[in-house]
């Protein structure tokens, strides 16, 4: 078994180059074995290479890895001292506030006192000389009666008014109306910044974005609830089932004033800022409707409020004659067959935004690659006799 067959590729004896295996390639079994050899040898070199590239990348994980513990760490620490000193500034307000409100008080008591107090003499002076006044009513002998009454002194004019007017005041409530504003500006605040630390903490993404999902059962995984905010709703649109569905109605709805309400177009916004990864499905029904992602700082009324209009809107028109995508006044047409459930995908740090048409396979309508420099919410525009329902799928 000296020679090797590399038709068969086995090992075979002299003899049978003469029968099974005449005419097919065969060489001596040691000279294919050193040719195999080198083989062996440069697969090994390859290995060891790999290896140690890997033992490389590995060493480079784990400093990123300390990196990463130590940079939240020191940010961990950082952000509790400055909401440590954040709430040792409230808290010193609130003593300010406390002092004023007590060294008022005790102003506006004290003066209020001294009225009171001096109101009290007058009394005890206007009821002595009206026991003296009676004496002399008593006094039998005419002469005596003209002789004294001259020399009683006049009364004196009150250092008061005969009435005391009070300014009709609520006293100190209006201080905790002022607070209770301070309050409200400062949740604004706090939320419009949270929305802003949420974004820079997931912004933090270390290695590459993963690829963009295939199947249905991969963007599932990604799934996020949408609720609609009643703030932002145009006064024609109808906020139902849990704030999830949207639909137009003839009759305007009584929405109390809001700076985030939609005046001109039948739209309305999600109360949550969606950034990572996320999807979610809408079903559609009716003449027209818009499903959008959106700045929040999008202009609440006239042209520039119209989703897909301005460079802070992306949307999606859906008629029954097809679909449309618009961004900043350019909409293209595409060609895909419709359904009356959209999906939507978004990879907030890769900048990917897609709508699928959803039913047995996701197909891709419209795909956007852009770099998102604020936080995003979902919205929807419902023309006449339209609604749109947005679902959390499983």
């Amino acid at each position: 078994m000296k020679i090797f067959c590399r038709t068969d590729q086995q090992c075979i004896c002299f003899l049978c180059t003469m029968d099974e295996h005449k005419g097919h390639e065969t060489v001596p079994a040691a000279a294919e074995r050193a040719e195999k050899q080198k083989e062996l040898q440069g697969s090994r070199q390859q290995i060891h290479q790999r290896i140690q590239d890997q033992e490389e990348d590995v060493k480079l994980l784990q400093q990123e890895v300390e990196a990463i513990n130590h940079s939240a760490d020191k940010t961990v620490e950082d952000s509790e001292k400055i909401f440590t000193e954040l709430i040792r500034l409230l808290q010193e307000r609130s003593s300010e506030v406390k002092q004023q409100i007590r060294s008022q008080q005790e102003t506006e008591v004290s003066r209020v006192k001294d009225v009171e107090e001096k109101l009290e003499q007058e009394i005890t002076e206007l009821k002595r000389k009206d026991a003296e006044l009676e004496q002399l009513s008593h006094t039998e002998d005419h002469n005596q009666f003209l002789l004294n009454y001259p020399s009683l002194p006049a009364l004196r004019e009150s250092t008061h008014s005969s009435s005391i007017n009070i300014r009709p005041l609520r006293h100190f409530e209006d201080v905790t109306a002022a607070v209770s504003e301070l309050r409200e500006k400062l949740q604004d605040v706090l939320r419009d910044s949270w929305t802003n630390i949420s974004l820079k903490i997931t912004e933090v993404d270390v290695l590459l974005s993963e690829p963009e999902p295939n199947t249905r059962a991969d963007f599932l995984k990604y799934s996020c609830k949408i609720t609609l905010d009643p703030n932002t709703a145009q006064m024609r649109v109808l906020l139902s089932e849990g704030k999830s569905k949207v639909t137009w109605m003839d009759q305007l709805q009584s929405y109390s004033s809001h700076p985030d309400r939609f005046t001109d177009y039948w739209q309305v916004l999600s109360r949550e800022s969606l950034t990572g990864r996320c999807y979610w499905e809408v079903e559609w029904r009716g003449l027209q409707v818009l499903i959008a992602v959106i700045y929040k700082d999008i202009s609440r009324g006239g042209d520039e409020s119209s989703f897909g209009s301005n460079e802070k809107s992306w949307a999606l028109e859906c008629c029954k004659y097809g679909y449309e995508f618009g961004h900043n006044s350019l909409w293209t047409s595409i060609r895909v067959p419709r359904s009356s459930r959209v999906g939507v995908y978004l990879d907030y740090r890769a900048g990917v935004l897609s709508f699928y048409r959803v039913s047995k396979t996701m197909t891709l309508i419209h795909r956007v690659q852009n770099r998102f420099t604020q936080p995003l919410h979902a919205g929807v525009y419902v023309s006449l006799e339209s609604t749109v329902k947005f679902f959390k799928p499983k």
